[in-house]
């Protein structure tokens, strides 16, 4: 025996519903309920009848078996077929979850879980704690969910939708920029705090005041670790300020290192400077160079070595420990700098002239000493007298600008006298 065939009921709701035509593509179902559904959405302040007729017409129309029924007999022949399992019993809330991967709650099936802002802060270190490594307790204030409320902020747990912004927690001002021009700007509510609720006086909760949450004193132990760079970010993930219906952010110190009186830093190599006086720079010398951890090196010329003015030296493994590999470390660099002597006596000259290479040809090739004239030296500031030279040409181009000025005004025609 063959059953009889459904009655026939109306076939282009759902196609309406959506907006596209009977024809259309399963991409173009998706992309049509993509689009309504975020429109319509109730938190953004759709209507939750419509939203709820786009989930029943997505479910039909998105499956090829349903949606030929629906095309050969009608609403009816669906909702009997799938005994009402597709029409009406599918969360709308469910089916916009699972098509946009959960990135948004519906009013349903509960609120919007944003995430909470991190809470940044500058760790102010010095280079030995970044050479050596160093562990801080630091104390800090942070916001944590009511325990009594709960969250909720109420005493019996319920609230009301705020009016000042229909729920939304958000408002939109306008501001008029001219004529024919305005601008929109959309800021949290000031009524509601940007939540959405209103929560009466009477009921509020006594512990956190309705503010749904309350101050915590923590103690962090933050540990910096051996070759940390300036920059370098240390995490505490979820430790940052809780909030009801949002995912607590992290709390993240900033690694600051110190400028240090001696040593500079390049990544893994380390810098200092040392002052050599003339006769250690040719004679040789040796001193003590107390490094970051307080260990003293050794610092010594070879036998007959030379060391010219601003020379590098380099002592391996010396340098700033490697971070995550803290067993291999950079460079230390030594840059030689020269003291001279303020002046020299005839005996020391004579001393000098007796060691030292000779001296090179007082003059060229053909020029007798006695033909030259004679000049005298003067100690200058190079820095000085650029500065004097720039403020001579800047009072020369003023004086030059106003010669200018006076020879224009007198070439100008002079109105006659009446």
């Amino acid at each position: 025996m063959f059953g009889r065939a459904p009655k026939k009921s109306n076939n282009t709701k759902y196609y309406e519903v959506l907006g596209i035509a009977k024809n259309a593509s399963p991409e173009d179902v998706k992309k049509a309920y993509r689009k309504a559904a975020i429109k319509h959405h109730p938190d953004k302040g759709g209507d939750p009848e419509k939203f709820k007729e786009l989930g029943q017409a997505y479910t039909v129309l998105s499956d090829p078996k349903t949606r030929e029924i629906y095309d050969q007999y009608g609403e009816d022949a669906v909702k009997e077929g799938m005994q009402g399992d597709a029409a009406d019993a599918h969360d709308p809330f469910d089916i916009f979850t699972r098509f946009f991967g959960g990135g948004m709650g519906g009013g349903q099936g509960g609120k919007r879980q944003r995430r909470g802002e991190d809470a940044v802060h500058h760790l102010m270190v010095s280079l030995e704690d970044l050479y050596s490594g160093t562990t801080k307790k630091l104390s800090l204030s942070r916001s944590v969910i009511c325990s009594k409320c709960t969250g909720k902020g109420t005493k019996s747990g319920a609230s009301e939708m705020c009016f000042g912004c229909q729920g939304s927690g958000m408002k939109v001002s306008i501001r008029h920029l001219g004529p024919s021009m305005i601008q929109q700007m959309q800021h949290p509510c000031d009524e509601c705090k940007g939540t959405g609720e209103t929560i009466s006086q009477k009921d509020r909760c006594p512990q956190c005041k309705g503010d749904k949450v309350v101050n915590e004193k923590k103690v962090l132990e933050v540990h910096v670790e051996k070759g940390m760079q300036n920059g370098q970010k240390i995490k505490f993930r979820g430790q940052a300020d809780e909030a009801p219906d949002t995912d607590t952010g992290d709390i993240v110190f900033v690694v600051t290192q110190k400028a240090h009186p001696k040593f500079k830093r390049q990544g893994d190599d380390l810098f200092v400077e040392h002052k050599l006086s003339l006769t250690e720079a040719l004679c040789g010398f040796q001193f003590a160079l107390t490094h970051l951890d307080g260990r003293q090196l050794l610092i010594k010329t070879n036998t007959g070595e030379v060391i010219k003015p601003d020379s590098f030296k380099a002592v391996n493994d010396e340098g700033m420990p490697m971070y995550d590999r803290s067993f291999m470390k950079g460079r230390l660099y030594i840059q030689f700098t020269l003291e001279f002597p303020e002046s020299l006596t005839a005996e020391q000259c004579k001393a000098l002239e007796g060691v030292l290479p000779p001296r090179k040809s007082p003059q060229p090739k053909g020029t007798e000493i006695d033909e030259c004239e004679e000049t005298t030296l003067h100690d200058v500031s190079i820095e000085e007298e650029m500065a004097r030279k720039y403020a001579q040409y800047q009072a020369e181009a003023r004086a030059r600008a106003q010669e200018a000025y006076n020879e224009d005004d007198e070439m100008r025609p002079q109105c006659a006298q009446q």
